[in-house]
């Protein structure tokens, strides 16, 4: 068992916790995930590691609060424990050779974002963070991309707070001002992803994208994160689990990805509802 040593909410979707588990915090690195198991009958998720705590023994997640198992690990309090968290797993973000990166995280995926500007900060490289948000309602992190960046840029889709706009309009700004990126690492929904991809595309920059959004058992045994690369104009299926998550956007098929991604909404509303039911004592 794994005890939740702290929990704080971070929107009125978004939670954070830190979970007691000294092995995956002695051996994580920025990028990488775990998978846990609430309760003994739970479903097993993969959660990206938002943080680590060697000295303490702590792991740092933050999740959006959207189905069945994300709703029972949000009932849990301080001092309760969940069944499993086992990682670190996946490939760390690459960050060798990298001097000036630009981080672009959208929404939840800022909890992803997050740790890899804080490794290239810690690195010495020269980091400008984009992070964009539906509403200021919704806005996570600020203070901890702040510390983190040479430069922070905030975006409302609606206007709410800070510049108006999504994340690909600064981008393209700085791009084509001249501004040279040794990379672009975005994180966020798929949709997002795919546009920041077609934003640089033009300037030659080589952009990373996390394929964590379509993650589901997080050992490649499911297939429902296969993924499709255009590679040499041939279609080669990777596993964003096992070979990823992060891969070259260039290379994503992002509109397969997706359509794959919408044949869940359905099962996963439904185990919402039902769960949200059984935690009220409704019927």
């Amino acid at each position: 068992m794994y005890q939740i040593v702290r929990k704080k909410e971070l929107n009125p979707t978004v939670t954070q916790m830190e979970i007691l588990a000294p092995m995956v915090a002695k051996k994580a690195k920025p990028g990488q995930f775990i998978i846990l198991r609430v309760n003994e009958e739970g479903e097993r998720i993969p959660l990206t590691v938002a943080g680590t705590n060697p000295q303490e023994g702590t792991v740092k997640i933050i999740f959006q609060i959207v189905g069945a198992t994300t709703a029972l690990l949000n009932a849990k309090k301080e001092g309760e424990s969940i069944q499993d968290f086992v990682g670190p797993l996946g490939v760390a973000t690459h960050t060798e050779g990298i001097k000036k990166v630009c981080i672009v995280g959208g929404g939840v995926g800022c909890a992803i974002a997050m740790p890899v500007a804080q490794e290239f900060h810690r690195l010495g490289a020269e980091v400008t963070s984009i992070i964009g948000f539906r509403s200021k309602d919704l806005l996570i992190l600020e203070d901890e991309f702040k510390a983190c960046s040479d430069r922070l840029i905030v975006m409302t889709d609606d206007g709410s707070y800070a510049r108006h706009g999504n994340v690909t309009v600064p981008l393209k700004e700085m791009l084509e001002a001249g501004e040279k990126f040794d990379m672009v690492i975005t994180i966020g929904p798929l949709i997002m992803m795919k546009f920041v991809t077609l934003a640089a595309k033009p300037f030659g920059v080589p952009v990373t994208v996390s394929m964590n959004p379509i993650m589901i058992d997080g050992t490649g045994m499911c297939g429902g994160c296969r993924l499709t690369l255009i590679q040499d104009g041939k279609r080669v299926t990777k596993f964003a689990c096992v070979d990823g998550p992060d891969f070259n956007g260039y290379e994503v098929d992002f509109d397969e990805a997706m359509s794959r991604g919408r044949m869940y909404f359905g099962f996963e509303r439904h185990a919402y509802e039902e769960t949200c039911n059984l935690l009220k004592g409704g019927n």
